[in-house]
């Protein structure tokens, strides 16, 4: 088994890869537009009552969890995929390698400019709406809007969208990027359905939540030209703080040299006074008064 080219994938690439971001191509428009009129479709459905609405009431007294209990704790655990906290985590933590290895803060930036577009439409959609979750109908037959809810659209189906479909956005070749779609189509159907068979959300919520998310990835090449600015920003920033640098010690040839002091002895000698001074010099002998 060779293990140079495992090692060589731990490593910074030389330079930067040079594929361009994703444009705003025309079948990419055509794909926009008619998920952004599916879009109104939907929330014109819900706000009329219309038949969408009894389909949703059709499913929730069908209670998918109670036909088919034993899918009960799988599922439960599965739509864990879709929750903002555990997948932006592990979307991030991958993506912030990328960004090491390939010396660019492009995916990481991509990745916050989803998140934020995701919470500020899906959220304020929510908060206008107000409308409550199966669990907290009161009302057969009505939309349940304007409640206090906070359940349309599903939060969990648009997140599963952005975090997995954001690592097909940035693939840096066409077999990565058809295998990555795949995948995160499968776990966003995934995700979607399975809300709906918990009881935790209405079919309509989820349609509105694969729409909500697939716009974002839609829209995503609008916002490259921004993405762009602010990674030369933040790398113009580090070179410039990197420039600059600690302030230097001063080197020893530069210190001012002072005149050496002279060592004072640490003991003090023992001074006598006067008058026992003058006893002692009586009582020591003359040396040339003991020679006779």
């Amino acid at each position: 088994m060779r293990t140079d080219r495992i090692f060589s994938r731990l490593e910074q690439e030389p330079h930067r890869p040079s594929a361009p971001p994703p444009r705003m191509s025309r079948v990419r428009l055509g794909l926009f537009s008619a998920t952004f009129v599916f879009y109104v479709a939907i929330v014109v459905a819900v706000l009329g009552t219309t038949w969408l609405v009894q389909l949703d009431w059709q499913v929730m007294l069908f209670r998918p969890y109670k036909q088919w209990p034993e899918w009960h704790g799988a599922l439960d655990a599965f739509v864990v995929m879709g929750q903002r906290a555990p997948t932006a985590v592990l979307v991030a933590s991958w993506l912030g390698w990328r960004s090491w290895r390939q010396r660019t803060l492009r995916p990481l930036l991509a990745l916050g400019v989803s998140l934020l577009l995701l919470n500020v439409t899906v959220g304020a959609v929510k908060i206008v709406t107000g409308r409550l979750g199966p669990h907290y109908a009161t009302s057969v037959g009505s939309a349940e809007l304007y409640a206090g809810g906070d359940i349309f659209p599903s939060g969990h189906t648009a997140n599963a969208v952005v975090t997995w479909g954001i690592l097909a956005y940035l693939a840096t070749t066409p077999r990565a990027r058809r295998v990555l779609s795949v995948v995160a189509g499968v776990l966003t159907l995934g995700v979607g359905a399975t809300t709906v068979y918990l009881g935790t959300h209405w079919v309509s919520d989820v349609l509105l939540g694969w729409a909500a998310g697939l716009l974002i990835l839609l829209g995503l090449p609008w916002c490259e030209p921004a993405i762009a600015r602010a990674e030369a920003l933040i790398f113009a920033l580090r070179e410039r703080f990197a420039a600059v640098g600690p302030p230097l010690a001063p080197s020893p040839a530069s210190r001012p040299v002072t005149a050496r002091q002279p060592r004072q002895p640490l003991v003090k000698p023992r001074t006598l006074p006067s008058h026992q001074e003058s006893a002692s010099e009586k009582r020591a002998p003359d040396p040339v008064a003991s020679r006779y």
